[in-house]
């Protein structure tokens, strides 16, 4: 499911028309990523947490040239689901 396809179910489902809620989604992942890089975590109760996790710095290796490479210390963006969520998906995902 894509972008457009998440609004156009929201839109069908609840008859807000379709321009409001592309605001509200592209709002929602606009404040998503703004609170994530300033370090805030974002803890939604029965659908799970989008953190900032840290990578240690560590050695990698460039495979072309065959030379270290030292790769610093970092910070990610995760998601974590909520049980309830884990619990629910296992439950109706039929492949």
């Amino acid at each position: 499911m894509r972008k457009s396809d998440l609004i156009n179910n929201i839109s069908d489902k609840t008859g807000i028309p379709k321009v409001d809620v592309m605001v509200a989604v592209e709002t929602l992942i606009k404040e998503v990523k703004d609170s994530l890089a300033s370090g805030k975590n974002i803890y939604i109760r029965g659908f799970g947490s989008f953190i900032v996790k840290k990578r240690a710095a560590k050695i990698g290796r460039n495979i072309k040239k065959n030379t270290a490479v030292h790769i610093p210390e970092h910070y990610i963006p995760a998601f974590k689901p909520a049980k309830e969520f884990v619990a629910e998906v296992k439950t109706k995902y039929k492949p």
